[in-house]
């Protein structure tokens, strides 16, 4: 089966743009990428053909597919639900609904043989949307805990990282590395082929740097749950700013972050700014009474907190919105495009989604010029 979109504005997902172009994909590749007019002999030999203006109306644009690399939840489940089958295809199909085809499932802080359990069951129930797992904890700062309980936090000495990892596809994890024995943690995990985010810490700056030469390459959601940044004390934020090495993921809801520092965060970090969504389970679903982990959540006006304490607690955040909350601050809307695609791909080391590029998955997102998704597409085959 092959597809063919023509006549549509064009972004690859790594800093070229096309005015007018085409996407051709086969085999659930994308094949070919071109500028004007698709040659006849593409036209003739493909077996559908999507005229994007015509489907998406005048300045329709064609991107790659959108890539969480932060996600609990969505439509009422949650990647930790017992029905491990029924919660992933929910999960996926309320995002891919808002233009993401590739999500990581994040999973918040539990007792070891727990999360050993849940990758399991994720494992298990793989799907091509799906391009691993995130721990997000259970090593994390008490202080700086967020959203996670207090009674799952664990000491980085408690995590046997063979373990972890032989229980499925295990991507990245989240690690406060002031914590005893966190740096070799980090180390063992990075060994291990795991990307390791520095997140819910109280790490100084010399902390931050040690966990980065250490091995450790992502800031979890940057500026939420770590020490602000201070022109003194730079802290974590201040650090993975200044290190090339360092992606910082972005919650862009419009509460996790003020918008004023969107767009000067993109231009401190140009290229290493990784959107994410940090949904749970009540993204794409009505106000009222969740739960995350073991917490209970209440959402009000699209804006989740715990219940007994008031703290923010993940977020109800679609992709699709967080690109637009962007462009609305001033990023260029190829930048901001990067960092809803390549940019995290690249955090976790896949090089074959959120590009338009030959060989690529063909992961593809139809937009209006309003920014809405029209029509996404995941290995060439539509799924919203």
């Amino acid at each position: 089966m092959s597809l063919l979109l023509r006549d549509a504005r064009v972004i690859t997902g790594t800093s070229a743009e096309i005015e007018r172009g085409w996407v051709l994909l086969a085999r659930g590749v994308v094949f070919e990428v071109g500028a004007g007019d698709p040659p006849p002999s593409v036209v003739s030999a493909v077996t559908d053909i999507v005229d994007a203006r015509e489907v998406a109306g005048p300045g329709a644009l064609v991107t790659p597919g959108l890539v969480d690399i932060h996600t609990h939840g969505g439509g009422g489940s949650a990647f930790e639900d017992p029905d491990a089958a029924t919660a992933v295809d929910r999960i996926l199909g309320v995002h891919a609904a808002h233009g993401v085809t590739r999500v990581v499932a994040s999973l918040v802080s539990a007792a070891p043989p727990a999360l050993e359990q849940t990758i399991g069951a994720l494992s298990t129930a793989a799907r091509p949307g799906l391009l691993g797992i995130h721990l997000e904890g259970p090593c994390l700062d008490v202080d700086h805990r967020g959203a996670h309980a207090p009674w799952a936090l664990r000491d980085p000495s408690s995590l046997d990282v063979a373990r972890l990892t032989a229980a499925g596809s295990l991507a990245q994890i989240t690690i406060a590395p002031e914590l005893p024995g966190a740096l070799d943690l980090i180390r063992a995990f990075v060994a291990a082929g795991v990307r390791v985010a520095v997140g819910h810490t109280g790490a100084d700056a010399a902390t931050t740097r040690e966990a980065i030469a250490a091995g450790a390459t992502l800031l979890t959601h940057a500026f939420n749950a770590m020490p602000p940044l201070h022109h003194r004390a730079p802290g974590p934020v201040g650090v993975a700013l200044a290190d090339e090495a360092m992606i910082l993921e972005l919650i862009a809801d419009g509460t996790h972050v003020d918008p004023s520092l969107i767009a000067p965060l993109f231009r401190a970090a140009p290229g290493r700014i990784a959107l994410v969504s940090d949904a749970m389970a009540a993204a794409g679903s009505p106000d009222g009474d969740y739960r995350l982990g073991d917490l209970a959540v209440t959402v009000a006006g699209g804006i989740a907190r715990l219940r007994d304490t008031g703290t923010i607690a993940g977020s109800t955040l679609t992709l699709d919105r967080a690109v637009r909350t962007v462009v609305a601050t001033g990023v260029p809307l190829v930048q901001t495009i990067e960092a809803a695609t390549c940019v995290p791909a690249r955090a976790i080391g896949r090089s074959d989604v959120g590009r338009l590029h030959p060989g690529c998955r063909g992961d593809v997102v139809l937009w209006s010029a309003g920014l809405e998704p029209a029509v996404v597409w995941r290995d060439g085959i539509r799924i919203a």
